[in-house]
């Protein structure tokens, strides 16, 4: 079974429509050992795929043509790196987001966000000072800098061997889990969506999604239902601002707002939001939102016919299910990172594949849950985790030595330049494209926050 028929397994799909998809390979464009260009072109293809089989099902016609190329998907797995803000380049990873050496090994920080960098060196009783920071870690264990981090709601993880993490309490929580773990909650009316008009026919047009992600998989996910017609209104809290460069890069198509359901007044407002929506998804640490009635049953109850759409770092199970995390950690975690290393350094996967590759799935889930609502009704549920696509990344076939990269893969063709509230930006196209579906998104991203909390 190609890493295609297994995603598209995963999500429950007719196996015969991925005859439908056709490839163009190009040998070296994400090179790693891990077989990142072959899973990264099956979360392309089946969300392309997902959004073909819905467009056929509001026409009537038959299921178009799935084309993925591999510089299409490359260059969207670099999107946040090709960035441009009126010429400016991206600021991806902040100075205490990386990886340090421990009395006994490694481990990698992530503090991009004030307030984690605040957490980390609080947690570590160090000065904001990248020199201390290094002195302290280099006399503690990887474990014990990765166990007093979380405890303080900060992030750090220690490097481990696959091996490690197979045996680890978490790692085999992981492994016992399906990719895309899908569920029908209730017996919710079949729903019914109006035939597709327009060109090109945008399959999710008329679907309201309440986008409650942030960073990069969540988002990639809801750019994407966005480029596909969705209204997607994007939902955080004004105490917690979005990086401005990930807003460019992750936020095209959508409209942003800002809500604090500690409130009344704006409690209010999602839930006239919530009554009126056909999708939610999360991004959030699993019971994070539950407080404020968004658990899978809660919103099954409130609202009957959704598609709720969850994502989280290491799974909704396991001794980990309420850690935070993000690709980069994960990577360390899962034994990506030694995988990709040398000797003398851990590494990294060529692109934050794991984030990409989620979002795509996770988008894809959503497509096809919307299509099997139209066929059997039910509110739906689906999850995914980056440590899951991790453990299947890792399924694949390792090199001992990284492939040669493609020195004449150029990004050119798959990048495009428009002028938004932000600036001129320079973003990457999009690569998830079928016969006669859209090709780029109907709108960029404004700022921040700066639209109205309602529907359009």
């Amino acid at each position: 079974m190609t890493r295609t028929d297994f995603a598209w397994a995963a999500l429950g799909g007719d196996p015969a429509l991925v005859s439908q998809i056709s490839a163009v390979a190009r040998e070296g464009v994400l090179p790693a050992r891990l077989p990142v260009r072959g899973t990264a072109r099956a979360c392309v293809a089946v969300c392309a795929l997902a959004g073909a089989e819905l467009t056929a099902g509001r026409t009537g016609g038959k299921v178009p043509e799935v084309r993925v190329d591999d510089g299409a998907v490359a260059t969207a797995f670099h999107s946040e790196r090709h960035l441009r803000v009126d010429g400016r380049e991206p600021v991806n990873f902040a100075p205490l987001s990386r990886f340090w050496r421990t009395a006994d090994g490694w481990v990698r920080t992530h503090a991009n966000y004030p307030h984690h960098q605040k957490r980390l060196l609080g947690a570590l009783g160090v000065p904001e000072s990248r020199g201390s920071l290094a002195e302290v870690l280099a006399e503690r264990s990887a474990i014990e800098v990765e166990e007093t981090v979380y405890a303080a709601g900060g992030l750090a993880i220690a490097l481990r061997t696959p091996g490690r993490w197979a045996a680890h309490p978490q790692g085999r929580a992981v492994a016992a889990h399906p990719l895309v773990a899908r569920e029908q909650l209730d017996t919710a009316p079949v729903r019914r969506l109006a035939p597709l008009a327009g060109d090109p026919p945008l399959p999710a047009a008329g679907v309201r999604v309440l986008d409650l992600t942030r960073v990069i998989a969540g988002p990639v996910a809801t750019r994407t239902l966005a480029l596909l017609g969705a209204d997607v209104l994007r939902i955080d809290s004004p105490r917690l601002p979005e990086i401005d460069d990930q807003h460019a890069d992750l936020d095209f198509g959508k409209r942003s707002a800002t809500l604090d359901l500690s409130t009344r007044g704006d409690r209010s407002a999602f839930d006239e939001l919530l009554a009126e929506a056909d999708v939610v998804v999360t991004g959030y640490r699993p019971g994070a939102l539950d407080r404020f009635g968004l658990s899978p049953g809660a919103l099954a109850e409130r609202r009957p016919g959704l598609v709720v759409a969850q994502l989280s770092a290491w799974g909704d199970y396991g001794p980990w299910s309420g850690r935070r995390g993000f690709d980069s950690l994960v990577q360390v975690a899962t034994g990506i990172a030694q995988i990709e290393g040398s000797a003398e350094r851990p590494g990294a996967l060529p692109a934050q594949a794991l984030d990409h590759g989620t979002g795509y799935l996770l988008a894809a889930a959503v497509l096809r849950s919307l299509t099997e609502q139209t066929r059997e009704g039910g509110t739906r549920l689906v999850r995914l985790a980056l440590a899951r696509t991790a453990a299947w990344l890792m399924e694949g076939p390792t090199h001992l030595e990284r492939e040669p990269a493609d020195t004449s893969y150029e990004p050119g063709p798959w990048l495009a330049e428009t002028d938004s509230d932000l600036g001129r930006l320079r973003y990457a196209r999009s690569p998830v494209s079928f016969a006669g579906g859209p090709i780029d998104w109907a709108r960029p991203p404004g700022r921040w926050g700066a639209d109205s909390a309602r529907w359009a």
